[in-house]
């Protein structure tokens, strides 16, 4: 069974030797770290399946996430266990020492990748929903195995000592068994060289026994088995008798040993089958990931981006070719992006141009970007679109086969039949130089045909040509768009960039002129060129011409426009900095004026005679002095905002500057006379009628403030003078000034604690300025602003009686109020 699922809804039909399919593929492939993601990756075919298609593309996307963290995903230990797994469940079965060890690699890989999915970098936290879906299934930790295995196999394959108590014990006696044998082969040793009957001082192994060197003619002085002769035949080595038995020990302890080693790899075998699911499922896993990282890694070399599923778009914004940019890298070319678009109205594409201008670059680039698409593969652009095709069909190239007895111009034939039998509203079909290979007339008429029965089918289609004919049938035929492909205006020589919206000139004689063709030849070509196709030549120069201008004014206004929004951001930071400098400056005068204010209230209350009476106005002045602070501020602040983002445009509420209540008789001042007037009356919204004497005119809102105290027409009474009328309060001296105080206050449209939060502040207000008597507007309605108004003024300090208003100073929609003296 494969280790990664088929592609779902392959495309039916599609040409991919033509398009570059294969090596498109091994580029990618060569991103893999594993053989097994490599064989991944050479698998993949385009899809129909969008949801597939979605997916890749978002896995893709999260690996890209992995890797932009400089996280390298440990995959180099991945392999397909299948047959492992099978041979590990098999009862008293042994694996060999390198596939434990290919076991333990694969197992820690897993491991590996299930500790960055549990664990990932903060910045990646929870952005990794689809890899996370995908490993869901990797619930047990195969940690444990692979550090079995790497304790009890050395990196050399041999078991270690410790591997197990009893491999431990035997391996003690051998070495035990072995300097005994040593010792006493060194004595004999010691005996026969002082007769010149041994060959070498030294000890040597034959077939797992200890023995010494004898030359050959002097064997018969000791009793021993003869275990073979050198090549030479001049020494034999003897085993002497006193060491057989040592020496038969020792063989025990090796055979003792190999039963112990097998028995080792029985139980790590069996511990293998154990986790033999879990293995083959991490394996599955990490051969996906293995294949998402390589295209992350391609994408990350080549710039590229993932592409959106649009059926009515087909979409690229600076294209590339991924292989023709790995050929022009190498040589230290650079490759000019191509950008097109076709929609479901106009899904065909007539590109015409000088040879080598690049016009089947542009229809290899946009069919292999569309399969890559459709393969899970990101795309070499800064934006993609495209439909889902269900084939993709090319004519490209030289199609003549000698095998087959065909011409170019059969073969091509042969492939346009099978082509127009296939094509479908679903299908994305690249025709290059058609209606070549044969005659002319003939050849253009066929283009035009087998162009029109593309367009009549609904095929996605990209056809190059240099016919005059399909030319004019793109311009005059609905659904059929014209591109030119890119040609220097006065070198002639290809740019590769790709005009929408007019043909191109083929430049034949132009093009051969600039290889260095023969003069006279050039000349006689001129010459036998027919009038119109010169007329046709000279227009499409022409229109040219006029698009590279339009073109060029484009880039000059785009350039226009990125200094003025330069400049306009320089203006809004020089502005956001005045504006700062201003409100520092503002908020230093306003703790300025709170302190003023402060001093002259407590002044005032220092200046009352009775000790009961100050300490009582004491307390009272403090806390509303800590209120009308906090309140100042937040309003300032609030205006500050408001400014800032543009909230206080058209919003009264948000412009303390301007006076909310005007009424007839009130006295303002205006600002450009900087004169005191009286109110006449309200000739619309925000227009005022006023008196400036015997002059009446008409003043909008704006241009209306509050007149100072030093301005009012008529003396106010001092504002401590209702402290002097109260009983037992005597006043020594006064240094505040009185407010300019109107005599009523309207609450019409409030809430019931919105008007009394505005009135709390009147009275106290109207109290200092010493008003007797005030009237207060709250209206008729449904009578619960009126109840809720009288209500508190009930119980408020300043409050001496109210009544309802008389009916000519509005009845039950006002109260009167006479104030504590």
């Amino acid at each position: 069974m494969p280790l990664l699922d088929p592609i779902p809804s392959p495309v039916a039909h599609a040409d991919y030797a033509a398009l570059e399919w294969e090596p498109l593929l091994a580029l990618v492939a060569g991103f893999a770290s594993s053989p097994v993601g490599r064989h991944a990756i050479l698998d993949l075919k385009p899809s129909t399946d969008e949801a597939w298609i979605a997916h890749q593309h978002q896995l893709t996307g999260e690996l890209r996430l992995i890797l932009s963290e400089q996280i390298s995903v440990p995959l180099g230990g991945l392999f397909d266990p299948t047959q492992h797994a099978a041979k590990a469940q098999i009862p008293g079965a042994a694996l060999e020492a390198t596939e434990l060890q290919a076991v333990a690699r694969l197992a820690n890989d897993v491991a590996s990748w299930q500790s960055l999915l549990q664990s990932p970098p903060a910045r990646i936290l929870g952005k990794l929903p689809g890899l996370s879906a995908l490993s869901a299934s990797l619930t047990t930790s195969l940690r444990p195995l692979a550090e079995t295995i790497e304790r009890t196999i050395q990196p050399d394959g041999s078991l270690a000592d410790n591997a197990s108590p009893e491999l431990h014990r035997i391996r003690r006696e051998q070495e035990r068994q072995q300097r005994q044998i040593e010792e006493s082969l060194r004595a004999a040793l010691r005996k026969l060289s002082s007769d010149g009957a041994t060959q070498e001082d030294l000890i040597t192994i034959r077939g797992d026994r200890f023995v010494i060197p004898v030359r050959a003619e002097l064997k018969r002085r000791i009793s021993g088995v003869v275990h073979g002769a050198s090549s030479s035949g001049q020494t034999v080595y003897v085993e002497p008798l006193e060491t057989i038995e040592q020496n038969n020990e020792l063989v025990r302890l090796l055979e003792e040993e190999q039963a112990e080693i097998h028995r080792i790899f029985v139980a790590l075998t069996r511990q293998v089958g154990m986790f033999a699911i879990s293995l083959v499922d991490g394996a599955r896993v990490l051969a996906l990931v293995d294949s998402l990282q390589a295209r992350a890694r391609f994408a990350r070399d080549f710039e590229c981006v993932a592409p959106t599923i649009a059926p009515d778009l087909l979409r690229l914004e600076a294209a590339r070719h991924p292989l023709l940019e790995k050929r022009l890298r190498a040589t230290n070319g650079r490759i000019v992006p191509l950008t097109l678009e076709l929609t479901s109205a106009q899904r065909q594409l007539i590109i015409s141009g000088p040879n080598t201008g690049g016009k089947t670059v542009t229809l290899k680039t946009t069919a292999l970007l569309a399969m890559m698409a459709q393969a899970g593969l990101p795309i070499p652009a800064t934006a993609a679109s495209f439909p889902i095709f269900t084939a993709f069909l090319a004519d490209i190239g030289d199609a003549q086969s000698i095998e087959a007895a065909l011409s170019t111009f059969s073969a091509h034939i042969t492939n346009l039949d099978r082509l127009s039998r296939l094509a479908d509203a679903h299908s994305l079909v690249l025709l290059d130089e058609l209606g070549s290979a044969t005659d002319p007339e003939e050849g253009s008429a066929l283009a035009v045909a087998i162009a029109s029965h593309f367009l009549v089918a609904g095929a996605w289609s990209l056809i190059s040509t240099h016919h005059t004919s399909l030319k004019v049938y793109a311009a005059n035929t609905p659904g059929v768009l014209n591109a030119a492909a890119g040609v220097d205006e006065l070198t002639l020589a290809p740019n590769y960039q790709l005009r929408l919206g007019a043909p191109g000139a083929s430049a034949g004689i132009q093009t051969a002129e600039r290889l260095g063709l023969n003069a006279s030849i050039i000349t006689a070509a001129r010459q036998r060129l027919g009038s119109q196709q010169v007329d046709i030549a000279r227009f499409l120069d022409k229109l040219h011409n006029d698009l590279a201008q339009l073109e060029a004014d484009r880039k000059a206004a785009r350039e226009q426009q990125y200094a003025l929004n330069q400049e306009r951001a320089k203006l809004a930071r020089e502005g956001d900095t005045e504006l700062r400098n201003r409100t520092r400056e503002l908020e230093v005068k306003l703790a300025s004026l709170l302190k003023d204010f402060e001093f002259q209230m407590r002044e005032t209350v220092r200046a009352i005679e009775d000790r009961a009476a100050q300490q009582k106005l004491s307390k009272e002045a403090e806390r509303r002095m800590i209120r009308l602070r906090r309140e100042f501020q937040e309003s300032f602040n609030q205006t500050v905002v408001a400014h800032r983002t543009g909230a206080d445009v058209n919003d009264a509420n948000a412009q303390p500057h301007l006076l909310r209540h005007i009424a007839v008789g009130d006295q303002v001042r205006i600002k450009s006379m900087n004169k005191i007037a009286v109110v006449q009356r309200e000739i619309e919204k925000d227009l005022f009628e006023v008196a400036l004497g015997p002059i009446k005119m008409r003043v909008k809102r704006d241009e209306l403030s509050a007149p100072s105290p030093a301005a009012q027409t008529t003396a106010k009474p001092d504002p401590l003078a209702a402290a002097r009328r109260q009983k037992n309060v005597h006043v020594t001296v006064t240094s505040a000034n009185t407010d300019d105080m109107r005599m009523e206050i309207n609450l019409i449209g409030r809430t019931v604690d919105e008007a009394t939060e505005e009135l709390e502040k009147y009275l106290d207000r109207a109290f200092l300025a010493g008003l007797p008597r005030v009237r207060i507007i709250h209206g008729h309605g449904a009578g619960i602003l009126r109840r809720g108004v009288r209500e508190f003024l009930k119980s408020h300090p300043h409050v001496a009686t109210l009544a309802e208003a008389p009916q000519n100073e509005g009845g039950q929609g006002a109260t009167l109020v006479e104030l504590r003296q």
